[in-house]
Order: C-alpha cells, then structure tokens, then sequence
C-alpha cells in the first residue's frame, strides 16, 4: 500500500498515520508563474503499485493538469490495473447538491457526476453524530484552530451536519441496496424479470430538468432497474449552458 496524495490539514493524528507507509512526492504544475502542488499521477503509473491511497476524489486540479479533475486520474489508476482508496464529502455528489443547497443554504461547487460512485466496488461510510465531528473540530483535530473556528460558525452547524449526515445514510444505503438488488438478478428469475421494469422521465427543454434527471437516476440505481430519459419539444428554446449540461 503506497500513498499517493494525501491532505493532512496539518493533523498530527493524519500525519502519524502515514508514518511507515511510502508517500509519492507531489507533483509541480506551472500557473500564472506559480508552481502549483497535484497528485503526480504519471509517478503512480511508473511504479505501479499495487494499492494506492488518494485523498479528495472531488478536487479539481490545477489548469495544465492532464485531466481536469481527480476523479478522472483515478479512473486512469484503476484502467491500469492499480486498486484505488479515496475519499469523498457527500456535499460534493452531483446528485444531492440541489438538497445539499436547500437544506444548508450553501452551494458547493466542486463535485462528482454519480456515475463515479458506480465503479466503486466498495463504499464505507465514516460516521460522526454532529456533535462528536464538532468536538473534533474545536481540538483541532480536522483543520487548524483559526480555520476551524470559521467552520464552526458557518458551514459546520448542528442543523447541516444533520442534514449532511442524512444525506451520507441515503447514499450509503442506496448503493448498498443497488448492489444487492444487482447480486439477485444474477441467478434468481424473478429478479431478472423486475430487471425489466424500468423508469422513463419525460422532460421539457426547461432549467429544472437537470435536477430532475438527478433524481431520477439516483432512484433508478437504488432500486436496481434501467433508466431513460425522453424530451419533449415544447417549442421553447433552453439555454445554451443548460442544454450542454444536460448533455453530459
């Protein structure tokens, strides 16, 4: 097992783990004069271990970087035979950050398209009640003493790490629902006929399809059945920016 990227936040908990274990240098991209830190992944490539640790799967690299996101050097990682343990922040899941928004009032910008989660072949969830993660908070245990006392004011209230804690159970169980209802259908006939039972979305080229779609998908996966998505011509015009991210 080798590291390859890893956040410490200046943890002495985080940094005491990784003693005895080979950390990978970080990687050097040029920006605007500035020598930026990444993952190297090519250094990964080369050596080919095999298990890797990479930390914050929904980072967006640097400009110049090979790929335009982490996930996506993951996914590099494991085309190449190498298994991969990462970690994600359930507000950075495509799917839930319109719940996310509306329950916390903030809007996270950084996430991860939900098919993302479907290559995972195992997913732990690592659960704090809220006021064990803001007891960690205030020892300094998750970030610095200055950042964490901004956290707590802001984003890491009682009211959204309840709400993100939810959010995190209903992933967690609909994966796991989505896997079992998947392991059925392989040998049980029953299961393979509800396997053709199916959802259709039926959309009009409007902004609030996006959120829809989402939805949609995330059901469809949960209860283990095929999924599309059919538009209805209206006749009105959708924007440019949403028409190419529906797209996606």
């Amino acid at each position: 097992v080798r590291v390859g990227y890893v956040e410490t936040h200046s943890r002495p908990e985080t940094k005491a783990l990784l003693k005895g274990l080979q950390v990978y240098p970080r990687g050097k991209v040029d920006y605007r004069g500035k020598k930026l830190e990444e993952f190297d992944l090519d250094a990964v490539l080369k050596d080919k271990p095999e298990v890797v640790l990479v930390d914050e799967l929904a980072h967006t690299n640097a400009p110049g970087s090979r790929h335009p996101k982490r996930y996506q050097d993951v996914f590099e990682l494991l085309d190449n035979g190498i298994t991969v343990y990462t970690t994600l922040n359930v507000q950075h899941i495509n799917s839930i950050n319109e719940d996310v928004r509306a329950a916390t009032g903030v809007s996270v910008h950084e996430t991860i398209p939900d098919e993302v989660l479907d290559r995972a072949d195992e997913i732990e969830l690592v659960d704090l009640t809220p006021a064990e993660l803001l007891k960690r908070l205030s020892e300094g245990k998750v970030y610095t003493p200055e950042r964490s006392k901004a956290a707590i004011a802001n984003f890491f209230t009682v009211p959204n790490l309840t709400a993100l804690r939810e959010q995190a159970l209903r992933v967690t169980r609909g994966h796991v629902k989505g896997e079992l209802a998947r392991v059925h259908a392989v040998g049980d006939l029953n299961a393979r006929q509800r396997q053709d039972d199916g959802m259709l979305l039926l959309i009009t080229p409007d902004d609030s399809a996006e959120q829809a779609i989402r939805r949609t998908r995330q059901t469809a996966y949960n209860q283990g059945c095929r999924w599309g998505v059919a538009v209805i011509d209206n006749g009105r015009k959708m924007r440019v920016a949403s028409e190419q991210q529906l797209m996606k």
